[in-house]
């Protein structure tokens, strides 16, 4: 076995089986970075997943983590396990950009809460990754970083705004990311890069040190391969904080222990009618598929119309565009040439929206908010595509995937529960494909045990890109 192909195999690992290893003694985090550094400098050439490789404050990180376990003190189950995150979450002392050319050289000072939540951890924080501009213009060719390309073939793009943070760990860069999520951008990437991602519920991660899209939207969450290694990851970066006035408050549960793999009973609504027409007919099969399996595991299946869907994404759309366009008004007024020709058109548009629209926005959201919510008076979990379309082409053209597809990931966002997407196979291009889960509020336990209730049987999130 070559050196390549012995890092390649530790780095596809999953969290809790390199947590066994660096327990045993079987390697060490020094050992576990090295790995990952390595196959990143050979591949990520291809990919443009990361902005920043932090390698020195890596290596010192893991040096750390190692000399605390060899001496017993073991800080739970992320503890040495290298980490991602999306360019947008401040990291003291290391630049944080957003993919922007405004704030190529932005240093912060602190560390937002999630970042230290997952270094209290004992995680390793490894680099900064490529996203939509500000996580909203992209992905943009007119930029000073390249957009990051989809692993499974990077002649398509990963979906966004997350978009380097699903690279990376679709092409096991590092076994775990924070994304950021405000109509989709941590289910999207996952679902495009053969991952999964969730969305947990409206305030368990702070957003303190997150530059905002749309204050009353934006989730951060993790993106991993597996169910599992999401209930770790989230149990790292949960958590209440004071500075932040969305908190919930919460504190982190135990994730991982409610993962039976039992899901006898489980009721499941199946709202169909959102991609059984307009998705990609290989979609709509896998997805129908994936809802069989769970009826196998002995989960309550029933199809349940939730009515289109295109009330929860002009909704979103009004709500965003508001939004965007008070954060970043200063600087729009003053240097539009600052700004993607992405960002320009999408943000712009808010200069003309009037108080009582985004108010009347913000009333319609809660309508459609508790009719989203009133089925989980009968169900425990609804279940619906990830994504309707394939990844598209990494071309100008391709980009333009919002005036294509409607976003399946919205209703969840505007409602603010718990939604996960799961690998559900691949495309006879090869292209990977997931579907999604919902959950009550604040009841991410139960999503993340369906999710891996299904990952037990099946084997699509464990499935590796062969890169050049």
């Amino acid at each position: 076995m070559t050196i390549a192909e012995d890092v390649d195999n530790l780095t596809t690992n999953d969290i809790a089986g390199m947590g066994a290893l660096l327990r045993q003694g079987a390697t060490t985090p020094e050992a576990l970075l090295e790995a990952y550094l390595d196959r990143i400098a050979r591949h990520d050439g291809a990919v443009h997943s990361f902005l920043t490789v932090d390698a020195d404050n890596a290596r010192q990180a893991a040096r750390g983590a190692g000399e605390e376990l060899r001496a017993g003190h073991d800080r739970g189950p992320f503890h040495g396990i290298p980490f991602a995150l999306k360019d947008n979450v401040d990291t003291a002392g290391l630049r944080t950009t957003g993919h922007s050319r405004q704030d190529l050289e932005r240093v912060p000072t602190k560390d937002a809460t999630l970042v230290r939540y997952l270094r209290d951890a004992g995680g390793v924080l490894v680099g900064k990754t490529a996203t939509f501009e500000y996580a909203i213009g992209g992905p943009s060719w007119d930029l000073p970083f390249p957009p990051a390309l989809n692993p499974w073939n990077t002649n398509h793009l990963p979906g966004g705004s997350s978009s380097g943070s699903g690279a990376a760990v679709g092409a096991r860069f590092v076994p775990a990311a924070v994304g950021t999520d405000t109509g989709g951008s941590v289910r999207w990437p996952a679902s495009m890069c053969g991952v999964t991602g969730l969305k947990p519920t409206y305030g368990l991660v702070s957003r303190t040190g997150v530059v905002p899209n749309t204050y009353s939207l934006d989730h951060c969450g993790p993106i991993t391969a597996s169910a599992r290694d999401n209930a770790i990851m989230l149990g790292a970066m949960a958590g209440p904080d004071p500075v932040d006035p969305s908190s919930s408050g919460r504190k982190a549960e135990d994730y991982v222990a409610g993962l039976s793999g039992d899901i006898r009973g489980l009721r499941v609504g199946v709202v169909r009618n959102w991609y059984a027409e307009e998705a990609d007919p290989e979609i709509t099969e896998a997805t129908d598929e994936a809802v069989r399996v769970l009826a196998g595991l002995g989960a309550t299946i029933e199809q349940i119309d939730l009515g289109d869907l295109q009330p929860y994404l002009d909704c979103k759309t009004l709500i965003s565009t508001a939004e965007l366009y008070a954060v970043h008004e200063k600087n729009m007024k003053a240097h539009p040439e600052w700004f993607s020709k992405k960002l320009r058109e999408r943000v712009l548009g808010g200069a003309l929206m009037r108080a009582e629209d985004y108010v009347h926005a913000m009333q319609w959201r809660t309508e459609l908010a508790r009719k989203l919510l009133a089925p989980f008076a009968r169900f425990d979990i609804l279940a619906t595509a990830g994504w309707l379309g394939l990844p598209v082409l990494a071309t100008e053209e391709g980009s333009d995937f919002f005036k294509r597809l409607r976003l399946i990931t919205m209703p969840f966002s505007l409602s603010g529960n718990p939604a996960i997407v799961v690998p559900s196979g691949f495309s006879k291009s090869g292209l990977p494909m997931s579907f999604q889960l919902a959950g009550k509020p604040f009841d991410e336990a139960t999503v993340l045990r369906c999710a891996d209730a299904y990952q037990r049987v099946t084997d699509w999130h464990r499935r590796v890109p062969t890169l050049a």
